[in-house]
């Protein structure tokens, strides 16, 4: 029996509904609601598309969304200038800076000059420190979104092995805390597990099995436990267009439930930064 498919978009469409609901709630008792500013380095047409698409997602569910595009060249002072002078207006609720930056910017260094109640990507230094602490509700948007594909399944955690394949600072190691919240048994394998010949072994012991590393069809069919939720990151293009780092038709003959690729977790992903937005409104008030 194949798995069942965790369609993003769906997901993604009943949590708008939700934050929607919310918002209207926020407007009636403040008679505000949530601003968000996203900077934007250059006119990069991707870019563009993705901002696009965030101001769509906000203007349904009620965010005011204000997208601030600066020249490419700009200089690093100039942009922790502008972040110091959002971070000061009170009338913005959270920040962005968007991916990826020109060279001349440190971006790590930029993204620390963001307020903590209004760093919206839940990325900086203070904020990563209270999500080891389980002290926030903002936390990084992938691996929001890997949660919320999780708990759609209704599986109850506690106890389960949990493999994340990949541990980047804004998908493993952020996954890894919010697993263990929920009482996980967590494994990450990265590069030193795939040296040693150990990947396939603590793989095929997942019974959540989250992978994100960017290398197409890196995990195979054979190589799943019968049963595991198989969350897919990975966007690669290939020859027949966009795939995930699983290879998907053996894996879903295997699997209980897995994400697409695309139409998975990125729609969610938007949707999770949109809660954040709220969630800094709401600590702000």
């Amino acid at each position: 029996m194949s798995a069942r498919v965790l369609n993003g978009k769906i997901l993604a469409s009943k949590v708008k509904d939700s934050l929607k609901s919310e918002v209207e709630k926020l407007k009636k008792e403040f008679n505000k609601v949530p601003k968000m500013v996203n900077i934007v380095i250059g006119q990069d047409h991707g870019t563009c598309a993705y901002a696009k698409s965030q101001e769509k997602v906000a203007e349904y569910i009620g965010i005011n969304y204000e997208l601030k595009t600066i020249p490419a060249d700009v200089r690093q002072e100039k942009l922790e200038d502008l972040v110091c002078a959002l971070n000061n207006d009170a009338g913005v609720n959270g920040i962005m800076i968007h991916k990826p930056v020109p060279d001349q910017i440190n971006y790590n260094l930029v993204a620390n000059h963001i307020d903590i109640i209004k760093d919206l990507e839940g990325i900086n230094i203070a904020n990563i420190g209270k999500m080891v602490l389980g002290e926030t509700k903002i936390v990084p948007c992938t691996p929001a979104s890997i949660m919320e594909h999780i708990k759609s399944t209704g599986v109850n955690l506690r106890g389960k092995e949990a493999v994340i394949v990949g541990s980047s600072s804004i998908v493993g190691k952020p996954l890894c805390l919010l697993l263990l919240r929920e009482f996980a048994t967590v494994t990450v394998c990265h590069i030193g597990t795939s040296e040693a010949g150990k990947l396939e072994g603590h793989v095929k012991n997942a019974d959540i099995l989250i992978v994100a590393v960017g290398i197409a069809s890196l995990i195979k069919g054979d190589m799943i436990k019968k049963g595991a939720i198989v969350i897919d990151v990975g966007i690669n293009r290939s020859e027949n267009g966009i795939v995930g780092d699983v290879e998907y038709d053996s894996a879903k003959e295997k699997a209980s439930y897995i994400t697409p690729v695309p139409g998975g977790v990125g729609p969610v992903t938007v949707v999770m930064l949109m809660k954040n937005a709220i969630e800094a409104f709401k600590a702000q008030l």
